[in-house]
């Protein structure tokens, strides 16, 4: 469900206009006497900000580079513990470990997101972050989460890169907890090519961020960006003029992008179900997913393996469940454990909760410009598959 199947004129035209209005200053910063006022990735932000009703909002260079920056808000150290779900992309452990924080692993459940009560037994007096991940835009169980987190003074980052147009009991995705991050690459449901985006409701979260994700400049407003000091380290993860501009032109489509994906993957369960397709779906915590995905939970490792093979010859395909679990289970990252001395001589039987679900489960993908023949035949050829299977 990317959303450069929406790309059109009004994205080139947008990179264009640039060039008109400002002779080409790509930078997000500076060169305030030839680029006329035009800030185009000031201006992405403030109207993400309006749109998903928080006052803070600061785009960077992608979601990897987002979850970073969070984390160095919050001023971790080694000893400090960040608790993740283990099934995700790598770059939320990535993130972690590139914090110089320790990094904890727990189970998902058929949410296919972070269990709560995984998350809570593994809560150490050394506990300072969850990462909850909603997963292929469908949100975590947040009310659990964020209570079980308050409750033991845990702050909470939203790994929302699958998150961006979906809500949680009416609020968007990456505004609940005490920071959100997005992204906007080649396959998220906006796209900027790369791209991301922080979140937060506090002014002060919001200053270290920018700091940081800016070779930790202080945004003075009394001197030029040349003479302002800086309020701490930091780093480059900007975001350039290019990815703002059609980044405004595709949150003006995401409420399109949205609906359309959620009737297509509307109309594709319903067909399974009254055509009694034997298997279940995953659990969905509120109804403001996104539909990035159908899942389904077959009967055993056995049972999947054969369903796969046939949708192959059927010409169907999946999406990151299995096709791309390398980089998606924890079960799979020992290039990080045996460098990071975690999970280095468990990982392969660590999460085996998740393991019993990832794999036995398929992910089908839904796109924006599905049609419904197109849909339908996706369907027939699942309940054909399922009754020789089942």
């Amino acid at each position: 469900m990317p959303g450069y199947e929406l790309f059109d004129h009004e994205e080139r035209n947008a990179v264009n206009a640039i060039f008109d209005a400002n002779g080409g200053v790509l930078f997000a910063h500076g060169f305030d006497a030839i680029r006329n006022g035009v800030f185009k990735v000031r201006e992405f932000e403030k109207t993400a900000s309006e749109m998903f009703h928080v006052p803070y909002a600061q785009a960077v260079s992608s979601c990897t580079a987002a979850l970073r920056v969070a984390l160095a808000a919050f001023d971790l150290g080694p000893e400090d513990e960040v608790i993740i779900p283990s099934f995700t992309f790598v770059a939320t452990a990535e993130a972690v470990l590139a914090a110089g924080a320790k990094l904890v692993v727990v189970d998902i459940d058929e949410s296919f997101t972070m269990d709560p009560a995984a998350f809570e037994a593994a809560i150490t007096d050394k506990t300072a972050v969850v990462i909850p991940v909603h997963m292929m835009s469908a949100p975590a169980d947040l009310d659990r989460i964020c209570a079980i987190a308050k409750k033991h003074n845990v702050k909470v980052i939203e790994d929302a890169a699958w998150g961006v147009g979906a809500t949680w009991q009416g609020k968007a995705l990456g505004t609940i907890g005490d920071m959100g991050c997005y992204s906007f690459d080649a396959g998220k449901c906006i796209s900027t090519g790369e791209g991301g985006m922080i979140l937060t409701n506090n002014e002060e979260l919001f200053k270290k961020v920018r700091a940081y994700h800016d070779h930790g400049h202080e945004y003075a407003t009394n001197v030029s960006r040349g003479e302002e000091g800086a309020i701490g380290v930091g780093f480059n993860y900007r975001m350039t003029e290019l990815q703002g501009a059609i980044g405004i032109v595709q949150l003006g489509k995401l409420n399109k992008i949205i609906s359309m994906q959620k009737a297509n993957k509307a109309k594709l369960k319903k067909l399974l179900t009254e055509g009694g397709f034997p298997f279940r779906f995953r659990t969905i915590h509120d109804e403001g997913e996104g539909g990035d995905a159908l899942f389904f939970i077959l009967n055993n490792r056995e049972q999947t393996q054969a369903f796969l093979k046939r949708m192959k010859e059927e010409g169907l395909g999946t999406k990151n469940v299995p096709d791309a679990m390398r980089w998606h289970f924890a079960k799979h990252w020992s290039h990080m454990f045996n460098k990071a001395g975690v999970y280095h001589d468990t990982y392969e039987t660590q999460w085996q909760k998740s393991a019993d679900i990832l794999e036995s489960s398929i992910a089908l993908p839904v796109m924006i410009k599905m049609t419904d023949d197109r849909i339908a035949e996706i369907a027939e050829k699942l309940l054909k598959i399922s009754k020789e299977i089942a």
